[in-house]
């Protein structure tokens, strides 16, 4: 089942004063960005962010995990009514999250 418009635009706009927040359709689910930097995946009404050591130390050891679509390794899956969470995350990929690579 496709992610809804409405569902992302709630979470580009509890995170928009961390950056510029954009996101982008693809095969029905969405890509948020900040910053022009991809931070949160969103597939079937879920939102998912990597389990790096930035997030890990924000939602702890024990946050469940989830594969967002069959192949996909384990993200952890956010809640999106939770503003300061959602913002602490957007804040700590910002920085570390490099810019796409330019497609040729």
């Amino acid at each position: 089942m496709p992610s809804s418009i409405n569902f992302v635009e709630h979470i580009a706009e509890t995170i928009n004063g961390v950056g510029l927040v954009s996101y982008t359709k693809m095969f029905g689910e969405y890509l948020i960005y900040c910053n022009r930097k991809p931070i949160i995946l969103v597939c079937d009404d879920t939102a998912y962010v990597k389990i790096l050591p930035e997030t890990t130390a924000i939602l702890g050891e024990d946050w469940p995990t989830q594969s967002p679509y069959a192949g996909a390794k384990p993200y952890y899956t956010i809640d999106p009514d939770n503003p300061p969470m959602l913002i602490d995350l957007a804040r700590a990929l910002e920085r570390v999250i490099p810019l796409p690579k330019p497609k040729k």
